[in-house]
């Protein structure tokens, strides 16, 4: 049998951004952990949509209102099927992971949050999974507790189950780091919440678009994601909720679709998934987000999956051999995220630098500020890698590097 080789070259000519030139050079582009590129068909649908298809969903009773409506909810059916869950009442469209996150802190906090309850998170997380469940917890006078990590930007686990207490209420972590790569048990912390009763919600914003996700497998009660970070539109996301507990938990915004009827007296809510959609949506956008799946499991998941791991393998090794770069965070189990610092130079001056090179990074605290103070480093220079990359363009970051070494030498 001959090996599947995968070739990113092969998917090159998909995204139009990858042709453009950076101060006449190739544009090599590793920001993937903030925003993917995207493909000529998620283009396609969103030009074709407003040029010859746009109408409001749900409510017309003509030809372009209800092309638009089967479009939409034909995405819902695809982000069901592309998830494994249960029912498309559990997919709910957002505007994103950050959405989808504070959607569920205040609506479970207003069903299961009382003072003295507790609710667990981990050091590792994005601020969007730590800021709403700050405002959630003073909302209620539940207690933030944080599961703690090592020096290898790993949860340690043990803390993570001695943290789960009676007291616990729910549990909220990352599926993949957005500031070190580093891949979470998550399946595992799922089964420790669960024997004592305990809801999870996993933020899996940097996971769906590099490994396969199971929700059925998972079990989680809650999953979140970005369409903007799997090679959808921006301002369009996905809150997935077990029918369960979704029933049990009130709206959090009013209006539009999300009523059945409607009195000065008395509003009744509509049925899932539309009680928690008010007002009209990123139509295109959701849509859009129906056509970057296509993309993906045509593209297929688990070659992605096997390909960066590759990639990352070749450009730890690379970035590594670089006197005086250190790599932060080195899990056992990683994405393709690298977050690094470099002698003397601030990672904005890394930046700055391999900008002039032609090379996208990103550099700041990537809205991690705990992972930061943890290793003690005010920021890190962040390369992430997606399928379009390749071991070409890694070469040229290393060597570009190295002209940051000799400059800040």
């Amino acid at each position: 049998m001959t090996p599947d080789i995968f070739d990113p070259a092969k998917y090159r000519a998909d995204f139009p951004v990858r042709a453009e030139t950076v101060y006449g050079k190739p544009l090599i582009y590793f920001d993937n952990a903030a925003t993917t590129q995207k493909p000529l068909p998620v283009i396609d649908t969103i030009s074709r949509f407003y040029s010859r298809e746009n109408a409001n969903i749900h409510r017309g009773v003509f030809c372009l209102s209800e092309k638009a409506t089967q479009a939409y909810e034909s995405a819902r059916i695809k982000v069901q099927r592309f998830l494994n869950a249960r029912s498309t009442r559990e997919i709910i469209f957002t505007r994103g992971t950050t959405e989808a996150i504070n959607i569920v802190a205040s609506a479970f906090s207003k069903v299961f949050l009382k003072a003295g309850d507790e609710i667990l998170i981990t050091h590792l997380e994005h601020h969007s999974n730590i800021v709403p469940w700050q405002m959630a917890a003073e909302a209620s006078g539940a207690v933030l507790r944080v599961a703690p990590i090592n020096e290898a930007g790993e949860v340690i686990l043990s803390e993570f189950a001695r943290l789960l207490t009676p007291k616990t209420r729910i549990a909220a972590l990352a599926h993949v780091s957005n500031a070190l790569g580093t891949i979470n048990p998550v399946q595992e912390m799922i089964r420790l919440a669960h024997e004592k009763n305990i809801p999870v919600l996993v933020d899996g914003a940097q996971a769906v678009s590099h490994m396969k996700v199971d929700l059925q497998e998972l079990d989680c009660e809650f999953y979140t994601f970005s369409a903007h970070k799997m090679f959808g539109p921006t301002g369009t996301g996905v809150l997935y909720g077990k029918e369960a507990w979704l029933e049990k938990m009130p709206p959090v915004q009013g209006g539009g679709d999300m009523i059945r009827s409607v009195t000065f007296e008395k509003t009744t809510y509509n049925e899932l998934p539309y009680k928690f959609e008010a007002g009209t949506p990123h139509i295109v956008g959701v849509i859009a987000l129906g056509t970057a799946v296509d993309y993906l499991q045509r593209v297929g998941l688990e070659r992605i999956a096997t390909y960066e791991q590759e990639l990352l393998t070749y450009a730890t090794k690379a970035l590594s051999a670089i006197p005086g770069l250190r790599i932060i965070g080195q899990a056992k189990e990683k994405a393709a995220v690298i977050s690094f610092v470099l002698g003397a130079a601030h990672a904005h001056d890394i930046g700055t630098i391999l900008d002039r090179e032609g090379i996208a990074i990103r550099a700041g605290h990537h809205c991690a500020m705990p992972v930061m103070d943890f290793f003690k480093v005010p920021a890190t220079a962040r390369a992430s890698f997606a399928f379009y990359n390749s071991k070409a363009e890694v070469d040229v970051l290393a060597a570009a590097l190295r002209k940051v070494q000799e400059i800040f030498r």
